[in-house]
């Protein structure tokens, strides 16, 4: 018949991006000694950030069994807490505690994120998959385990990341820690290559969410359980496959209904490299400040400015704030800010406080302290503009700077210096600096709920990267429980 319309019902190979994922998170061998140790320091900093974020009622009451008193044979543990959980809550909660404070690592490309969101599924799949291991008389897991989980996990995010930009099609990030945790979570749980396929297929289908929580005026808490959604999501996948659930091969190519054309305005994904062990080697610490990390170094700036401009808050007629397109786009706020969420998304409010008050922690996000009207009027003198240089330089692969400067003005007529830092404490250039910083941010998160001697003998547990990845994933976790 003239102008019909048959599809075609033929099945074609698995899309190539997901059996690429699923070869190299099933074949691939990390060798490098670099990408271990940062591995090995970034599950120091997300337990160090899970353990601050337990100081907040707002995040603890996302955590436990979603019917209380429910008891899970062989369950896994949640770190500072008593919960023993399935693992797909457990990814949850945990995915929930890390990055609740907005203190965990960072990846920065043409897509953001924080590759240590996806340790809810692989510290969770890896204490069930081990528990459940040693009730048939089998070996559990290791911390090695984990930490070749977390260097492809960060490796499968941060790559996808570099040249495809979610979020300018209002896509938010954590889709990201979705697909990174279901390829690393169904490996985990014993899926072979085709099942790390099918799962992918599934992650990529999904619903995915809208940045809506990240921005004005909508900014709030979502983005702080957003990425454990994701990853409990990824394991609910990936247990799913393994009891049988087929996959859909071209999820991402198929025409009109592929990811690609529903979602992604039919582009394909580019890819400037194979996966290796890049994004760990390179990754992102916060290690002073939690906060968004387009303005970790504003934070730093305004901590320079503080002696000159503490005394003379009154004097001040305008504060020019010079930044990164990216910064622009996500984090230049004016208006009221309504929440600790918003807050800790504000540039402007990220340079007022330490401007201010020579600090900034995650309790400045609280309305206690922001009610100081001090804070507000500061906001409004300050203007934002992109620098080119920032732009290119934050994308540059052998750069990736991450760069702020501010200048303060006063009424006479004088200003300060220009204070201007390029890479934040967290970058892997200022590694030598950052990293000793690092382990005492771990120590002093620990004492909120460790004694001296824990914190003290896991401390020397970490330092010491043979030591550490011999230990079983349930002695670790067992050692963190309360």
């Amino acid at each position: 018949m003239a102008g019909s319309h048959v599809e075609s019902n033929l099945r074609p190979p698995p899309d190539r991006e997901l059996v690429d994922i699923a070869r190299y998170v099933c074949s691939r061998t990390i060798e490098s000694d670099t990408a271990y140790d940062t591995a090995r320091y970034c599950l120091m900093d997300s337990l160090a950030c899970g353990v601050l974020a337990l100081q907040f009622p707002a995040c603890r009451r996302h955590l436990g069994p979603i019917v209380p008193g429910t008891v899970v044979p062989d369950g896994a543990r949640v770190p500072g807490t008593k919960f023993v959980l399935d693992p797909v809550k457990a990814a949850f909660d945990i995915g929930c505690q890390v990055r609740w404070l907005d203190f965990n690592d960072t990846w920065l490309a043409a897509e953001w994120g924080h590759p240590s969101d996806n340790l809810g599924a692989i510290l969770a799949v890896a204490d069930f998959v081990s528990r459940r291991n040693q009730a048939t008389g089998l070996a559990p897991l290791t911390v090695r385990d984990v930490l070749t989980a977390m260097i492809k996990a960060h490796e499968i995010q941060g790559v996808l990341a570099l040249q495809n930009s979610f979020n300018r099609v209002g896509l938010d990030h954590v889709v990201l820690v979705k697909v990174a945790s279901t390829a690393v979570a169904t490996r985990l749980l014993g899926g072979t290559e085709s099942q790390v396929v099918d799962a992918l297929s599934h992650a990529w289908i999904d619903g995915q969410s809208l940045r809506t929580y990240r921005h004005a005026p909508n900014a709030g808490q979502r983005k702080s359980w957003a990425a454990g959604d994701a990853t409990s999501r990824a394991v609910r996948l990936a247990l799913m496959t393994l009891a049988g659930e087929p996959g859909l091969p071209s999820a991402l190519t198929a025409t009109r209904w592929g990811f690609y054309d529903v979602l992604f305005g039919g582009k394909k994904f580019t890819f400037p490299m194979d996966y290796g062990s890049y994004v760990m080697e390179n990754v992102l610490f916060k290690i002073s400040f939690p906060a968004e990390f387009h303005a970790q170094t504003a934070a730093e700036c305004a901590m320079q400015l503080h002696p000159l401009v503490k005394d003379r808050l009154d004097e001040i007629e305008r504060v020019e704030l010079t930044t990164q397109e990216s910064a622009v786009r996500i984090i230049s706020k004016a208006g009221p800010l309504h929440n600790p969420a918003d807050r800790d998304h504000s540039l402007q409010y990220i340079v007022a406080v330490p401007m201010i008050f020579g600090r900034l922690v995650a309790a400045d996000y609280e309305d206690f302290v922001a009610s100081d009207s001090r804070i507000d009027a500061l906001r409004a003198k300050m203007t934002v503009k992109e620098d080119p240089r920032y732009t290119r330089e934050y994308l540059e692969l052998d750069k990736r700077s991450i760069a702020n400067a501010v200048r303060v003005f006063f009424r006479d007529g004088t200003s300060t210096p220009l204070v201007e830092v390029e890479y934040p404490i967290g970058h892997r250039r200022r590694r030598r600096d950052g990293i000793p910083l690092l382990v005492q941010k771990f120590r002093d998160a620990m004492l909120a709920l460790y004694t001296p001697a824990e914190v003290a003998s896991l401390a020397e547990t970490f330092l010491d990267r043979e030591r550490l990845q011999r230990v079983a994933v349930p002695e670790l976790m067992d050692r963190l429980a309360r």
